[in-house]
């Protein structure tokens, strides 16, 4: 056993590492939409089923199956770096096929992603066949060698999140995973070298029985409700865990790593247990009982035993990095663990059921493809069917009831009739009970800003959870928006400020008259509303990936009901499609996304997104980054910035808010002509919008101008640039405690009075004026980060009457 397994350790490594790239990929080729995004991995899914069930017929009409092992594995490493290299460079054709197309576009990705894992899907099924194992060793060979493979899937998901990615990019991944590949190919030759005698072959295997053929739909069943589970698991346990890719990868790693445990720790025993029916449906059931159960009982004890088990790591190791995966570990044993071991343990037991020595290979991959297939369907009906239209504690309860039917159908096979049935009848009638008294807003109730907010919108939908909470105190209240139980943005006043510069500060400055807009994500819809107070926007556009962040948008104040204006295009989609799908151009593009650190939201901060970007502006044109500091270490900062700079030759960085900054970037020279912003500010509702976030002039709006592209190009020094290829900001290491107290000052260090043209000295003084007051409430903000309360009194103490008047300031410093 320990070759075939050490050859399926390998090869589950390099799957798991090309899953990971060409889920990556496929977000950039078709979209980060959840069912361009399901279509894509269904793909892989699909044709990992169709090769099982292809290769395991196959090889058991093949005398020397080892052979066959060491060419798919060979030819899995040719097309695997195949796919990655196609994959970087399709998306635009992929674009413009779907438009002239439609679905016949598909094609594309299908074949780049679904030829090498139909490869794939043979290597378990061929490999079992060639141990030939007898018959009353059928579960116990597959089963192991199940685990080993599940074991190397382990490895290469921790691996190509926190060595393979950071260190060698996509393309770089992809070589380790098809070394690996060759590895297993190298091993098995020597393998089959080292055999001497052909195995007997199998010209026309007997049908299957009754018994068998009920195993194989049941574990079908199983398939698509654990991978069910899996959906319903990545939505509901997002609060207590990151954005991060990092949190994704442990959880990842968990699932498998129950799945091979319970499968390694039954296929010994499998072939012994006297009655494998009732085991079977006992497993199933039990797997569903408390993947219901620990859902239903998440609350605040985790996030204390999470702060607890980090803080011991700390002590011990010193290692934050440390301390943050082992946060993330006890959210994934808490809920995931122990379902996924129970079934791991199912399958060792269906082999038991449909399988034996006479069609190994036909019967391993039948029972794997469909389990397969199943998932594919399961995926599909769970995330845009039921959490629609159920919620996810509903959800999670009908599916642990399928799981119930399942195991009472298993348990009525059983001759121990009264042993397993009534123990599975018991299980599904607690099932139901729970299923019944946990309330459906049971999930809502755990997001951090509800333990100290009302809950004033909450939706559940297929591309994520949507949530508005109301925060209050004696002087202000404001609403958030949480994405995935992540609180992303809001409208209390220091969001207001930033998100409203962010539309109108560079169609100000604009050297022509902006007649069309683009906004990537309308989030609160503060940055569209802003943008449809200048009146001289002719077309304005919104690229908005959920419809639900729609839905709440009329529970932030300060967006001027953007939602209703006639004039906005809302388009729903993300914006890298968007911008990908036509040649439309735009006067300005604006974008706020989620923090570049969280995973996937990479594709809007990378230097081929603004490259992208920039094809798609009018001369003269205006792209608008949000970049967010408390959000990511200085040296990402850095990263991003040089991402920036090294598209747009003529870059300008302001400072919005105390924590925000935005990078303003042309193709050409962008000249700060005071006259016409004195002009384009003077508009009624501009100055409106403006004032009320304490920009109450154009000098004020001017004083937050920081630096050219000389002083980014100084403070980026040697950084490397962020790209599709090495995603770098994906897989930063963890942000330090008050990060923002050592990049601010570093980036407000660069500052230089505005280059204006035809503006007199009166206007640069009142401009100078302006920033010595914004740099002054700044300073005295570090006090409070520093905790020094003395300090931030006596600062706030110097604050002129005009200062304390000011919207912003006062919402810091109350009255």
């Amino acid at each position: 056993m320990l070759l075939p397994a050490s050859l399926l350790f390998a090869s589950g490594g390099a799957a798991l590492i090309y899953q990971v790239l060409w889920v990556k990929q496929l977000s950039l080729v078709v979209g980060v939409e959840v069912y361009a995004v399901t279509t894509g991995i269904s793909a892989f899914f699909a044709g990992l089923a169709l090769g099982g069930l292809y290769f395991g017929r196959k090889s058991d009409r093949l005398a020397q199956p080892v052979r066959l092992y060491a060419g798919l594995e060979l030819a899995v490493a040719l097309l695997g770096v195949g796919a990655t290299l196609a994959l970087a460079n399709v998306a635009e054709l992929f674009a413009r096929l779907e438009s002239t197309l439609g679905l016949l576009a598909w094609v594309l990705p299908f074949l780049l992603v679904g030829l090498p894992a139909f490869l794939m899907g043979g290597t378990l099924p061929v490999l079992v066949r060639a141990l030939t194992p007898a018959s009353h060793q059928v579960a116990r060979a597959g089963g192991s060698l199940y685990a080993a493979n599940t074991a190397g899937a382990i490895v290469g998901t921790l691996l190509t999140a926190f060595v393979l990615l950071p260190q060698l990019g996509v393309k770089g991944s992809s070589f380790s995973a098809a070394a690996l590949n060759l590895l297993a190919a190298l091993g098995a030759w020597l393998w089959y070298r080292r055999a001497q005698l052909p195995l007997p072959t199998i010209s026309a295997p007997e049908p299957r029985t009754a018994s068998a053929r009920l195993a194989v739909l049941l574990y079908c069943v199983a398939g698509g409700i654990a991978l069910g589970y899996e959906v319903v698991w990545s939505q509901s346990i997002v609060q207590f865990m990151s954005t991060r890719t990092f949190a994704f990868a442990m959880v990842l790693a968990t699932y498998l790593t129950g799945l091979m445990l319970g499968s390694a720790l039954y296929a010994r025993r499998a072939e012994r247990i006297q009655h494998p029916w009732g085991l079977f449906g006992l497993l199933i059931t039990l797997a569903g009982l408390l993947a219901l159960l620990q859902v239903a009982n998440l609350g605040r004890w985790l996030v204390m035993a999470q702060s607890q088990l980090e803080a011991w790591t700390l002590q011990l190791t010193g290692n934050e990095l440390a301390g943050m995966c082992v946060r993330f570990l006890t959210v994934a044993l808490s809920t995931v663990f122990l379902p996924t071991t129970l079934l791991g343990a199912a399958f060792p037991l269906a082999l038991r059921l449909a399988a034996s020595s006479q069609r190994v290979g036909r019967d391993v991959g039948t029972v794997v493809a469909l389990n397969t297939l199943g998932g594919i369907i399961g995926v599909a009906l769970t995330g845009f069917v039921l959490i629609p239209q159920l919620g996810l504690v509903r959800t999670l309860a009908l599916l642990a009831m399928l799981a119930a039917l399942v195991g009472c159908v298993a348990a009525w096979q059983s001759s121990a009739q009264r042993r397993y049935r009534g123990v599975v009848l018991a299980m599904t009638l607690a099932t139901l009970v729970i299923g019944v008294l946990t309330p459906p807003q049971r999930l809502a109730e755990l997001l951090p800003g509800a333990r100290n907010g009302q809950l004033a919108y909450y939706h559940e939908g297929k591309g994520g959870t949507v949530a508005v909470v109301t925060q209050s105190s004696a002087e202000k209240s404001f609403n958030r928006l949480y994405i995935q139980g992540v609180s992303n943005t809001g409208d209390a006043m220091p969001s207001l400020r930033y998100m409203r510069l962010q539309a109108l500060l560079p169609l100000l400055i604009h050297d022509k008259q902006p007649e069309s807009a683009l906004v990537i994500g309308f989030g609160t819809g503060i940055t569209a509303g802003a943008m449809l107070r200048d009146p001289g926007l002719t077309r304005p556009v919104v690229a908005e990936l959920l419809p639900e962040v729609l839905e709440a948008a009329p529970l932030f104040k300060g967006n001027y009901d953007a939602l209703r204006d006639p004039r906005l295009d809302i388009r729903l989609r993300d914006g890298r499609r968007e911008l990908l799908r036509s040649d439309e151009q735009y006067d300005l593009i604006t974008l706020e996304p989620p923090p570049p650190s969280a995973a996937g939201v990479v594709n809007l901060y990378s230097r081929d997104f603004y490259q992208l970007a920039a094809r798609r502006l009018h001369q003269g044109g205006l792209l608008a980054q949000w970049l967010p500091l408390p959000t990511q270490n200085i040296e990402e900062s850095r990263a991003l910035v040089r991402s920036f700079i090294e598209v747009f030759p003529h870059a300008t960085l302001w400072t919005t808010e105390f924590h925000e900054m935005l990078l303003i970037g042309s193709l050409e020279p962008l000249v700060l002509d005071a006259p016409r912003i004195h002009q384009r500010f003077a508009r009624p509702e501009v100055a409106a919008t403006l004032a009320e976030v304490g920009i109450d002039s154009p000098a004020a709006m001017l004083a937050t101008w920081v630096t050219d592209r000389d002083g980014l190009q100084r403070f980026a020094g040697d950084a490397l640039p962020v790209t599709d290829d090495w995603p770098r900001i994906e897989y930063a290491p963890w942000v330090r405690h008050n990060e923002i107290t050592r990049v601010l000052p570093e980036l407000l260090s660069l500052r230089t009075p505005p280059p204006l043209v035809n503006a007199d000295g009166a206007f640069k003084a009142a401009v100078e004026t302006e920033w010595q007051s914004l740099d002054h409430f700044y300073s005295v903000a570090f006090y409070a980060y520093q905790g020094n309360r003395n300090a931030w009194a006596h600062g706030v103490g110097q604050m002129t009457p005009a200062e304390r008047a000011n919207p912003y300031y006062r919402w810091f410093i109350g009255n």
